[in-house]
């Protein structure tokens, strides 16, 4: 495969933080790579760097051919399109691409972009990309707005994509199933893993213990060299003392004894630069580094316990806005302890679904019960309900020492330190006011976790430390989330928003989507043999009415059924 991108020593700092350290790589025709590293480690500035909207210090960065045609989306869009002046050669193909990720040409032609929700404004940015048929793709966490349709969409054109692409994200299903190479930034360098991200994780695990294995052999060999350095200087500072003692009897007789120290001290010395020589050359020889431990992102809820079987229930539950109906006539149940999974196209309704559950947005029609001693914590997906003008201490309305000591000891385990705590939490990014939040659930004993995207802004280290403390959680999960893999873990039950209804299941993600895809495969098998009867009768709708005369009641008739034929021929083609 022929080279499409080579970066050589590209450094770059910011101030006096070096980000890039002379990093090099080749990306060639047809690769899939994924991008990974901690927040913050330059996974950014890299991108930014290739598309020429910043400036590396040092190093190349070459392209072929040099006009070579990117496409890129980056992580939080804020891309606008005018449909209406914009849309000219590619605008079909736009809106075929749109429909397939869910977003039909009449919402787009109904709606002002600016009024459309985060999902659909980027599934319309990824289908303005993929009709302008790049050579080269940078996706930054393409799947964080997307429901499980636009997701299982880009998972496939991925695949069939012959271009390279170069994807940074945290949806660790995704990268499994697109990617064939990792990029790790650590520390200002890049390391290359071969493999999905689960054969990185793999690898680097085996590396780490390697490395640590073969650091703690050269200790030992450095902590006996050094030991025996010790031991002849003992010796040879004793031989030093002895030949540097005189006599008052006879200095003669002492000459040959002093003559014999004095030698015996110069082998000793000699003894000692050989063994300092030797640690010298096997510390250079192996140079092996003290492997890096990774950083542990601890969390950990309490729940106040058990506080009756039921704690949710909904009947007849509707939502309208207008014209625009949501959901009708649903029933559903939530119990003590369950993971629930909400489920549902973007526009479908699950925001707002949850904002009906806190009592936020009001009921078109029916009722929703809830346990009067409940008590629920909510983790919004914009993180939009801190109060920016208040600093960490003043939002959790901590004081007493000991809860302190807790919450800072939290914050440092992930990333924050004490100054920045004492920081308006305007000066917060998204990423930091999720862990604020995240630390406030941590502080108080909740019954219910309402989480509403709450991995889209953490690393995958503290993606994966969350997994592991809300599985330890004994209280109930309501999780809206396109990570799948942490719905999967976490959920084994469901509530999708589907065809205006809210419909449980008693099964977790893979299950359903499992289902589902037989369910859509039948269906499609149904429609495939429906369009060639449609087929052979417009055939036979052609022939007949070359025989027909102009004008005739015939005529009309079979033009009448050839028109309605047709018709449905676009439907089905539209459907399949």
């Amino acid at each position: 495969m022929s080279i499409v991108l080579q970066v050589k020593n590209l450094q770059k700092k910011f101030g006096e933080r070096e980000v890039l350290k002379d990093i090099s790589f080749e990306i060639r025709h047809g690769e899939k790579i994924g991008l990974v590293g901690w927040n913050g480690s330059g996974k950014t500035t890299l991108v930014n760097m290739l598309m020429g909207s910043v400036e590396h210090d040092k190093g190349s960065i070459t392209t072929w051919p040099s006009n070579l045609k990117m496409g890129y989306l980056p992580q939080s869009t804020d891309y606008t399109l005018n449909v209406e002046n914009e849309l000219t050669n590619s605008a079909e193909e736009l809106f075929q691409t749109s429909k397939r990720l869910g977003l039909h040409k009449d919402i787009i032609e109904r709606e002002e972009f600016q009024h459309l929700s985060g999902g659909e404004r980027l599934k319309l940015s990824i289908a303005k990309i993929w009709a302008n048929h790049p050579e080269f793709l940078i996706l930054d966490e393409p799947t964080n707005h997307l429901d499980l349709q636009g997701i299982t969409w880009l998972t496939e054109e991925v695949g069939r994509y012959a271009g390279a692409a170069l994807i940074i994200s945290h949806d660790r299903r995704f990268l499994d199933q697109t990617v064939k190479k990792i990029f790790e930034i650590e520390d200002g360098k890049l390391t290359v893993y071969e493999g999905n991200y689960s054969a990185y994780r793999a690898e680097k695990s085996r590396r780490y213990e390697q490395q640590k294995r073969d650091y703690e052999k050269q200790q030992r060999k450095v902590a006996m060299i050094e030991q025996q350095v010790t031991t002849i200087k003992k010796f040879a500072d004793k031989a030093h003392r002895q030949a540097g003692k005189g006599g008052s009897l006879s200095e003669n007789r002492q000459m040959g004894l002093k003559q014999f120290e004095r030698a015996k001290a110069k082998k000793k010395d000699k003894q000692v630069k050989s063994k300092l020589s030797r640690l010298n050359l096997e510390l250079s020889k192996k140079d092996v580094e003290k492997p890096k431990e990774e950083t542990d992102v601890f969390f950990h809820f309490d729940s106040a316990g058990k506080r009756g079987k039921r704690l949710i229930e909904a009947r007849g539950l509707t939502k309208q806005f207008g014209d625009n109906l949501l959901f009708e006539k649903s029933h559903f149940y939530i119990k003590h302890g369950e993971r629930v999974g909400l489920l549902g196209s973007n526009g479908a309704g699950k925001t707002t679904f949850i904002k009906m559950l806190l009592g936020e947005e009001p009921l078109t029609k029916g009722s929703i019960w809830k346990s009067e001693s409940m008590k629920i914590a909510y983790l919004s997906q914009d993180v939009s309900d801190l109060p920016e003008e208040k600093n960490v201490y003043e939002y959790l309305m901590i004081e007493e020492r000991e809860r302190v000591r807790k919450a800072e000891t939290i914050f440092a385990n992930m990333g924050i330190d004490n100054a920045k705590l004492a920081k308006p939490i305007s000066h917060f990014s998204l990423g930091e006011r999720t862990r604020v939040k995240l630390v406030q659930m941590i502080l108080q004993d909740y019954d219910v976790l309402i989480l509403d995207e709450p991995t889209n802004h953490l690393d995958l280290p503290s993606r994966e430390q969350l997994e592991e403390t809300l599985s330890e959680f004994n209280g109930t999960l309501i999780i809206v989330s396109h990570d799948r893999f942490f719905v999967e873990k976490l959920c084994d039950k469901l509530l999708v928003i589907e065809n205006k209804r809210i419909n449980r299941y008693e099964m977790g993600l893979r299950e359903y989507e499992e289902k589902r895809a037989e369910k859509n495969t039948t269906h499609d098998q149904k429609l495939v043999e429906e369009l060639a009867l449609v087929e052979n009768k417009i055939t036979e709708l052609l022939g007949k009415i070359s025989f027909c005369k102009t004008g005739t009641d015939e005529y009309s008739q079979v033009d009448q059924d050839l028109k309605n034929y047709m018709e449905r021929k676009r439907q089905l083609k539209l459907k399949l």
